[in-house]
């Protein structure tokens, strides 16, 4: 076993904690009768027993890469994740610009707030032209969306809304692949159920994104932001994120809930169904339900939203949260019910100040501190709802954000280990998250840099991550050569970040 898949194990372990981890067959699979059964045993969490990391040790290793003159004056931080001890302290109480380590924060409230199996189901429903038949078994009456087919009359004309239920994964491609895209909502699903009512014409095709409200684009959002791909405008309706295609790179769609219904007509013509007009609006309280597609569970949502670093995923999750927090569907009903889920879980957000939630506002401020907060409440055991906060963290040489991180000589080792959230903006780039260090210690780290993303910022915030994993309980301390990076890097022994209270009862 190669170092770098030997510390993603290590890394495993890491975000399970105490827990374990076990490997059996498929259920109802019966083994190869000539091969004998092979079963592994438990992967034991981190050692409570594993010497702590020396504070003034750590800080030297931390001084060559988070001195080079590439990161600024970076903010900095690096707590033991099992007691709450802090090793190592640079202005991690001043609120800073996050990037989108802020997903870890709309991570945490989506998964507070929504049931393990909750998924977002985007609907079509159907108003027949004034006149038309209703009668009982028709197919312009009280259609179930189950697919099957109608056993009345055909119909022809009225409209068809596709309501947007937030779902950025809603997608045109027929047959999608990859994770966890091959579970999504299709286009193609709901067309195939609303020909299979008997619809086979309708004169209009409307978009309703209507769930969310407010502005599409964010203070503090660069202008560029639609047009080079990084965002779509927030809509409760958008179709492959706003993408022109599955998967494509370049400009997203200014007008996300147009583009579906588009997209959508495109789907009903393929399904057999003729298509007039399309455009947006509210669903008429009147029209029927005809067809429903469900996406993927919230928390494969979460996985995805924090590997990839996907904005649209962030801003309609945040949006969601507050909607079942009876808050506006805007920015600042997002951001406010963010911070209302934060603290529920008792984690402190003194001094935060939010424009979004996707972290792609240069107005967003957060303490470093409340960051790993969220961080280590996700590592306690009780709070078992939020560790697809920690197994959503790209991986270091393997994932998302940090697959092609990793790999130089000085960090290599590292790699599998570092399970990290990234963020950069013209105003900061940054790496906050978790590892194991060499003396089996589960270590959180964030390292905020103002400085705008480049290659050697990049690979300075690895170094730095790699040090800490090589490092360094106190037993075989040595003083190392250099000085901690700032005379707050070695804070006074015993100091900690406390443990969120336990959730009450029921």
């Amino acid at each position: 076993m190669t170092g770098a898949r030997a510390g993603g194990l290590t890394a495993l372990t890491g975000a399970l904690l105490a827990g374990s981890l076990s490997i059996s067959s498929t259920p109802g699979e019966a083994p190869t009768p000539t091969v004998p059964r092979v079963t592994a045993p438990a992967l034991a969490g981190p050692r409570a027993d594993s010497p702590m990391p020396d504070q003034a040790t750590l800080a030297a290793r931390l001084a060559g890469p988070l001195g080079n003159p590439a990161l600024g004056s970076p903010a900095g931080i690096v707590v033991d994740a099992l007691s709450g001890k802090v090793l190592f302290d640079v202005r991690s109480t001043v609120p800073t610009a996050p990037a989108s380590t802020l997903k870890t924060a709309v991570a945490a409230a989506a998964l507070r707030t929504f049931a393990p199996d909750a998924r977002l189901t985007t609907r079509v429903v159907y108003l027949p032209p004034a006149g038309a038949s209703t009668g009982a078994g028709g197919a312009t009456g009280p259609a179930t969306p189950t697919g099957a087919a109608s056993t009345g009359t055909a119909s022809t004309g009225g409209t068809l809304w596709l309501v947007g239920a937030g779902d950025p994964t809603l997608t045109a491609a027929a047959d999608p692949t990859g994770y966890p895209a091959s579970t999504s909502a299709r286009l193609s699903t709901l067309a195939a159920q609303v020909r299979a009512a008997g619809i086979t014409s309708v004169d209009q095709v409307v978009g309703d994104g209507s769930l969310f409200s407010g502005p599409g684009t964010a203070p503090g959002w660069n202008d560029t932001y639609v047009a080079e791909g990084d965002v779509t405008p927030v809509s409760a309706l958008e179709v492959d994120a706003g993408r022109s295609q599955p998967g494509s790179i370049g400009p997203r769609s200014p007008t996300p809930d147009a583009a579906a219904a588009a997209a959508f007509a495109t789907a009903l013509r393929g399904a057999g169904v003729s298509v007039g007009s399309t455009g947006t609006g509210a669903a008429d309280p009147a029209a029927r339900p005809v067809a429903t597609a469900d996406s993927p569970p919230i928390p494969m949502l979460v996985e995805r939203m924090l590997t990839d670093s996907d904005n649209d995923l962030a801003e309609s999750l945040g949006r969601l949260v507050a909607h079942a927090r009876a808050l506006p569907t805007t920015f600042a009903g997002a951001t406010a019910a963010v911070g209302k889920a934060l603290a529920d879980l008792g984690i402190d957000t003194t001094g935060m100040s939010l424009a979004d939630v996707s972290g792609l506002s240069i107005n967003n401020l957060i303490p470093p501190r409340t960051v790993i907060e969220i961080l280590r409440t996700a590592t306690l055991p009780h709070h078992p709802e939020l560790r697809t906060l920690l197994t959503g963290l790209p991986v270091a040489g393997f994932s998302g954000t940090l697959g092609d991180r990793y790999g130089g000589v000085d960090t290599a080792a590292a790699a599998g280990d570092v399970r990290a959230k990234t963020g950069s903006l013209r105003i900061v780039t940054s790496l906050a998250g978790e590892l194991v260090d060499a003396d089996g210690r589960l270590l959180l780290f964030g390292f905020f840099a103002p400085v705008q993303e480049s290659p050697m910022a990049k690979a300075s915030l690895d170094r730095a991550a790699a040090a800490l994993a090589s490092c360094c309980g106190s037993a075989d301390a040595v003083r190392a050569g250099g000085k901690p990076a700032s005379d707050a890097g070695t804070p006074s022994a015993g100091e900690t970040i406390a443990a969120p209270s336990p959730p009450p009862a029921g």
